[in-house]
């Protein structure tokens, strides 16, 4: 899960795995699985760079 902000200030929690797909409009738009539309402040970049550091650290700490 990782942290959004909405465009009011707003801080909320998103499972990762509800993401369906995101666009800049040009506010970023984060569409769920669900189909409800998050607007948030951070741009795709770092929503995906969040996701990626949020699945290495998942990951990484299982033991082989």
């Amino acid at each position: 899960m990782i942290y959004l902000t909405r465009l009011n200030g707003e801080r909320m929690v998103v499972n990762i795995d509800m993401i369906e797909f995101m666009e800049e409009t040009p506010d970023t738009v984060v569409t769920l699985t669900t189909g409800k539309k998050l607007v948030v402040k951070e741009p795709t970049w770092q929503i995906r760079e969040e996701i990626i550091k949020f699945k290495k650290s998942c990951y990484t700490t299982l033991k082989k």
